[in-house]
């Protein structure tokens, strides 16, 4: 029988995405060494289309050392002008800092060159592509307590010892299931998300531009003059999905269903999408209840992004949070290589995130319970989104807005 390759880490990161990638970045920020990312595919991501940054996540990107690439290459808005299609009512809402003092800003980036700047920021030979975990367990057999190794399988038979492992393998990660993390929940919603690209400048202003009517929720935010990121979400089934997967017959489905209640303007931003940039997935989240009482760490092993939190995109705040994960969770990783208490300053890398990461998925859930109205009863829901929207207005929207500006603080706090 054939002897298994066997490789030692000091850290090992599982998932080459934003979280994963961003992870990666910090801990080689933090000077923490013997790193290495593990991602089943054959090469950094480029699908998707462009990802929100607020405040919040533009602290973390700022902390990552990126800032400076991004802020000349794409502008910030500060507006979104929301309009309900069923009632003619418009909203503007300021998005960071106050109508007299703006803060500053949100910016709208290509995914995949936000992917392409943190693989570039990386030493070389840090990412190992093809490289699938199928399997975790304890190395028993260290010289040291058993708890200070970590096991990896992979699919092509290597084996991997790491002191430190972080799971940013998504919504359906091997590493949160390993921890005992609860499965993620059906949301009943998808969104489609696409980039249109104009030849001629197309006219729309710098602000996020937002459509509701019934159970869909629509967006138009510039990326520059010749570029728009738009999407939609709805009620859905995974049944629905299967059948309409097909690019084509996605952007039918939006313009001749989805959206047809939509101006002919957000029509034509879909119309003008680059059918390499649309997706429609179904979105699944960890509810409030769940992360109070599931376990985000045992040992030296972790999880962070939608492996931790996966939030449904009601607040467009997924990826910015995945962002402040990878700052202080590098932060912490550095604190305990120095010191030699690495566990514990996982698990205090948790329980910091912790609160936070509880808020953030208790608003996102309320925003979707409030806005596309709860109940299926048609009385009901009438009351619950009346009622309902006063009070979050009130007391949860300002809460919300705080959160938009949080700053996660630098790799050296």
């Amino acid at each position: 029988m054939p002897q298994l390759k066997e490789e030692e880490y000091e850290v090992v990161v599982v998932g080459a995405g934003i979280a994963g990638l961003a992870t990666a970045v910090a801990l080689h920020r933090a000077n923490v060494k013997g790193v290495v990312l593990l991602d089943k595919y054959d090469s950094v991501g480029s699908e998707g289309a462009a990802v929100m940054l607020f405040p919040n996540g533009w602290h973390a990107v700022c902390a990552l050392g990126i800032s400076e690439i991004l802020e000349g290459v794409y502008p910030t808005c500060h507006r979104e002008k929301r309009t309900n299609l069923e009632t003619g009512e418009t909203e503007e809402i300021v998005l960071t800092g106050t109508a007299e003092t703006p803060g500053i800003g949100v910016r709208t980036v290509h995914r995949k060159t936000l992917l392409k700047i943190l693989a570039e920021e990386l030493p070389q030979d840090t990412i190992r592509f093809k490289s699938r975990l199928i399997k975790i367990e304890r190395d028993a057999n260290s010289s040291q307590s058993p708890s200070d190794f970590t096991r990896l399988r992979l699919e092509d038979g290597t084996i991997i010892k790491t002191k430190v492992l972080i799971g940013c393998d998504g919504v359906q990660s091997v590493v949160a299931q390993w921890l005992g993390l609860s499965q993620p929940a059906d949301s009943g919603r998808s969104v489609v998300r696409g980039l249109a690209m104009f030849d001629n400048p197309h006219g729309f202003a710098n602000e996020v531009q937002v459509y509701i009517f019934a159970d869909k929720r629509g967006a138009l935010v510039p990326l520059n003059d010749k570029e728009v990121y738009w999407y939609i979400t709805h009620d859905t089934s995974p049944e629905e999905l299967e059948r309409t997967m097909h690019t084509t017959r996605i952007l039918r489905k939006v313009t001749l269903n989805l959206a047809d209640k939509f101006p002919d303007s957000f029509l034509d931003v879909v119309r003008h999408s680059d059918l390499n940039t649309v997706t429609w997935t179904h979105m699944l989240y960890r509810p409030p209840w769940s992360l109070l009482f599931g376990a985000a760490h045992r040992g030296h092993v972790t999880v962070a992004g939608d492996a931790f939190h996966p939030l449904a995109p009601n607040l467009s705040l997924g990826s910015c949070t995945t962002l402040e994960d990878a700052v202080v969770l590098a932060r912490h990783v550095s604190n305990g290589v120095k010191n030699e208490d690495v566990k514990d300053e996982i698990e205090a890398y948790v329980k910091e995130r912790w609160w936070r990461i509880v808020g953030l998925a208790t608003g996102s859930y309320l925003s979707s319970w409030v806005q596309f109205g709860g109940p299926d009863s048609g009385i009901l829901r009438r009351v619950v989104k009346s009622l309902g929207g006063r009070l979050f207005d009130r007391f949860v929207r300002p809460r919300i807005m705080d959160a938009m500006n949080y700053d996660c603080g630098s790799l050296n706090n």
